[in-house]
């Protein structure tokens, strides 16, 4: 289990690298970020492109935290409703979660101005779609270190893969940098695990958690 003091300075380490990152690559794309951008140029306009725009908005995208969001506000309710309410408390802690993680491209990207590799709306760091779907991720993680720890390995396991499916597809678009899909993980685990600390959802509270499995 991870405890307080670690997830902290791993938080702080990690939002400060995706603070510096975007510093370093904000006005100059560095060499990996336009050796990629030079091999897929124009990937976009073939029908690669077409089935990675597909999956890209429908699949691992913006819909994802939204669905997730829906899906825990109406649980939360039912617990409530039924008088489950350590649960429902749980759920409620774990939206505000993915609120915050999900906020991340919000507020950075009118900070960081960063240009897209070619003209598409909105700016570039960090990936909106990258984001998106690491927020989700997390935040199923984190519910299932809680409610269903046999299932955190696999669902950790799918969390990175899809995050990964998603960078890639941006990338292959052409709409964001490689530097653009890093910086999305790093600001999404740092606020995720700064997030915890406040909210209570560090898996280390021996005694919450064994309550809440009970309830489950």
């Amino acid at each position: 289990m991870i405890r307080p003091r670690p997830a902290a300075v791993a938080g702080v380490l990690l939002l400060g690298a995706f603070l510096a990152l975007g510093v370093l690559v904000r006005d100059r794309p560095p060499a990996l970020d336009r050796a990629v951008a030079d091999a897929l140029h124009g990937q976009w306009r073939e029908p690669v492109g077409a089935v990675t725009a597909v999956l890209s908005d429908a699949v691992f995208g913006p819909l994802l935290p939204v669905l997730l969001a829906g899906v825990l506000l109406v649980a939360a309710w039912v617990l409530w409703r039924r008088g489950r309410r350590a649960n429902a408390a749980l759920l409620l802690r774990i939206w505000v979660l993915l609120a915050l993680c999900r906020l991340t491209s919000f507020v950075f990207k009118p900070i960081y101005l960063r240009d897209r590799p070619r003209v598409f709306p909105d700016f570039a760091y960090p990936s909106g779609h990258v984001v998106s779907v690491a927020s989700t991720g997390f935040a199923l993680v984190v519910l299932c270190a809680w409610l269903a720890p046999r299932l955190l390995r696999w669902v950790a396991w799918i969390a990175v893969l899809a995050t990964a499916l998603s960078a890639a597809c941006r990338i292959v678009l052409g709409v964001h940098w490689v530097s653009d899909t890093v910086g999305a993980v790093l600001a999404v685990t740092g606020v995720g695990l700064l997030g915890c600390l406040p909210l209570r959802l560090l898996p280390s509270q021996a005694g919450e958690l064994s309550a809440a499995r009970k309830a489950a």
